[in-house]
């Protein structure tokens, strides 16, 4: 992969990454928020990027709405790109470290089976069953195919593993999380990279994207945190000048603690805007949440530019006030 920059990269550049899985919802939006602020509060440049490679769990017309809803909070951005119309980047970026990945025949399923005592939101742990297994990919996809099928299921493709040395520790200091340290080949083994033969998974595709759109700053909900470090090695074996800066935030809850889900009500951007809520009073909720406006106060995105301030984000997750 040439080491270099598909732009020279001039100040700060940040990014919005939406996925068309579903709908935008609060806790989307307050991420989003933190970003496009923390950007335009440096003078610098947003990248909107649609991360769309997701295809079983990508849903129709959830891209454009989600564009929408941006557009509709006051939302804007300098560039912007669809992660499926680049496959043959990350395709050329496979290529270049080709001696550092190998076909994987396992699935998902097989990996957690092997997992002894699995911790809930730990990534799973892989001990590098296939390595040196297969000569190539087409050794892979001919045993694949040889296999009996348990179900009316078709038989998965072989996905493509990084080689991750043993005693492969990385560590940062995350801008918001503080300093981070993880022996990669411990806690995440060998980590796919793409589940086809030229195909990208999320870990290849963002981290070539955040390397060659010049992103200086990765904003986004913690719970990524533990993905980081695989991303910053295979950084390293692409465009090691490049590596962003990472900034993770504390994620949306309800108002009993828990992750976002159905049983908190509907937060979908789409549905407040159906009740007659105005883009300003939305901001000015998830602003108050930062410390950046008084209770019940409306206010728009632009003028939040002069308040942001990274320091008043308490470090504890966000909780949905009742009745949102």
């Amino acid at each position: 992969m040439a080491q270099v920059l598909e732009k020279p990269v001039t100040g700060y550049v940040g990014r919005l990454a939406p996925s068309p899985t579903g709908a935008l919802h609060l806790g989307n939006v307050r991420t989003f928020m933190i970003a496009w602020l923390r950007a335009r509060s440096q003078g610098g440049k947003v990248i909107l990027r649609m991360e769309d490679l997701d295809h079983p769990r990508d849903k129709p017309g959830a891209a454009e709405a989600a564009l929408d809803d941006l557009r509709w909070l006051g939302f804007d951005w300098d560039e912007s790109y669809v992660q499926s119309e680049r496959v043959a980047i990350y395709r050329q970026a496979l290529e270049s470290i080709h001696d550092q990945v190998y076909p994987c025949v396992c699935s998902r399923r097989d990996v957690a089976a092997a997992q002894s005592a699995p911790h809930a939101g730990e990534p799973l742990y892989y001990p590098g069953t296939c390595r040196n297994r297969f000569p190539t990919w087409s050794a892979a996809l001919a045993y694949k195919a040889s296999q009996p099928l348990n179900s009316s299921t078709p038989q998965p493709l072989p996905c493509w593993r990084f080689r991750v040395p043993d005693g492969t520790v990385i560590a940062f200091d995350d801008v918001f999380a503080g300093h981070v340290e993880q022996d990669v080949s411990r806690t995440l083994g060998d980590f796919p990279l793409a589940r086809h033969e030229f195909g990208a998974g999320y870990t290849l595709a963002c981290t070539v994207d955040d390397l060659l759109m010049g992103v200086t700053e990765v904003v986004r909900g913690d719970d990524l945190l533990l993905a980081t470090p695989a991303q910053i090695l295979l950084a390293r074996s692409l465009i090691p000048h490049a590596i962003p800066r990472f900034l993770h935030l504390p994620l949306v809850v309800g108002s009993d603690g828990k992750r976002l889900a159905k049983r908190h009500g509907d937060t979908r951007i789409a549905t407040y805007r159906s009740r007659g809520y105005s883009p300003e009073t939305i901001i000015g909720l998830l602003a108050e949440s930062c410390g950046w406006a008084e209770r019940g106060e409306s206010v728009a995105l632009a003028d939040l530019v002069p308040r942001f301030d990274l320091s008043t984000i308490p470090h504890e997750p966000c909780r949905l006030p009742e009745g949102m």
